[in-house]
């Protein structure tokens, strides 16, 4: 992490090559007093290949594929049982005031502890989530991330060889 001087300064910025990276054509030729030139024509008349193919292409590989379905693996029924979960709760504090007035110990009733159950399997959700993120899909993840950076530094190095000819 460095740390800036002058108007900046106290803010940390993190060592990360994405850090400062720019989506696809934004910026691009800003403050160059020129409209961005359009993509080089490869040899025998076809544009060459930019930013957005190699997305397409890293989105079209099994490797993608792969974290989005981990991804949706556990999205999917996690989001459904923790709704059905959370709509029981609403409609049994609605339907059923009595069953849910019963007290279990002390002031302590059925409609509190349904209550705290909702915000503790909030967390053990959150926590699952995190576990399976970084034991699942991160990895994969970030090799798909280093992937693209790479065929964006090879464009890069391409592009700037064809332009000192």
């Amino acid at each position: 992490m460095d740390k800036h001087e002058g108007r900046d300064a106290g803010t940390i910025r993190l060592d990360d090559p994405w850090y400062d990276a720019l989506a696809v054509g934004w910026g691009e030729g800003e403050g160059q007093g020129e409209a961005a030139a359009p993509p080089h024509p490869a040899p025998g008349g076809r544009r060459a290949p930019g930013a957005s193919d190699i997305y397409l292409e890293v989105q079209r590989s099994a490797a993608f594929q792969e974290v989005r379905s981990r991804y949706r693996r556990f999205v999917v029924p996690a989001t459904a049982g923790f709704f059905l979960w959370y709509v029981a709760y609403v409609i049994a504090a609605t339907a059923a005031p009595g069953v849910m007035a019963r007290p279990v110990v002390g002031a302590v009733n059925v409609a509190l502890l349904a209550g705290l159950g909702q915000f503790l399997s909030t967390f053990l959700l959150t926590w699952a989530y995190a576990r399976h993120a970084r034991l699942r899909r991160d990895r994969a993840a970030l090799d798909l991330r280093w992937t693209v950076f790479e065929q964006e530094r090879g464009q890069e190095r391409s592009r700037s060889r064809e332009a000192g000819r």
